[in-house]
């Protein structure tokens, strides 16, 4: 591991802009070697416990690796478990965050279930705020993006710059399909969250979240009903 370097963000961002055109066709695993190796304690993953495939890969690159999860008092215990489960028996370091306000002080300021009436703010209270001030400490966070998920992730980059946190942004399974990390959880025995073997295309918080029927896109689950696709941490 080399010594963790304090850069700018215009030197973070050449660093991205770069690394997104070397890294392209480069390997998972490739991708967050360069990471750890370029950030050091600098770098972390997150993950929504849906499966804890990056969080299994960065585990390889970077033994140790920070692990970043965001309770945000609405999980499934199924989602809970998982995160459990990784930080016992993966070589990585489980940081959970939460809130400022538990979902009881955010019913009492803003009344009862935000989620349905507002659910950007809902979101953004119990989601991006505190990824941002979780991320503080960091240069690079990594994502499990893949860009066969929905149009809106398409063009997803293996490695950019995120502006809005002024951070460098790495998405090693961009390129994967659904078959790829499949076949990858089956070789190494990855733990996955149960609720995906009982409907559930992509695991959110339990009010938001519902089973998706064969052959419909696999975030449909997500907001049903309504014009949201995304929850704001990326994007």
């Amino acid at each position: 591991m080399t010594t963790t370097q304090h850069r700018t963000e215009a030197e973070l961002a050449a660093l991205a802009e770069r690394a997104g055109r070397d890294l392209e066709d480069a390997s998972p695993l490739e991708v967050l070697t360069w990471a750890a190796e370029t950030f050091g304690k600098r770098f972390c993953v997150t993950s929504s416990m849906e499966d804890a495939v990056v969080a299994h890969l960065a585990s390889r690159a970077f033994p140790g690796v920070d692990v970043i999860f965001l309770d945000t008092g609405y999980h499934f215990p199924e989602t809970l478990g998982t995160r459990d489960a990784v930080a016992e028996v993966m070589d990585v370091n489980v940081i959970t965050l939460t809130p400022r306000q538990t979902v009881a002080e955010q019913d009492a300021t803003y009344g009862p279930k935000l989620h349905d009436r507002d659910p950007d703010r809902c979101c953004a209270l119990r989601k991006v705020k505190p990824l941002e001030e979780g991320l503080t400490g960091y240069d690079a966070w990594a994502t499990g993006l893949r860009r066969d998920e929905s149009p809106t992730r398409a063009n997803t980059p293996v490695v950019g710059w995120d502006a809005r946190r002024r951070k460098v942004k790495v998405s090693p399974i961009a390129r994967w399909t659904q078959q790829d990390v499949d076949a990858y959880v089956a070789e190494h025995g990855v733990l996955t969250n149960p609720l995906l073997l009982d409907g559930y295309a992509s695991v959110g918080c339990a009010p938001c979240t519902r089973r998706v029927p064969a052959g419909e896109d696999a975030r449909a689950g997500r907001w049903a009903g309504s014009n949201k696709t995304e929850c704001g941490l990326h994007g």
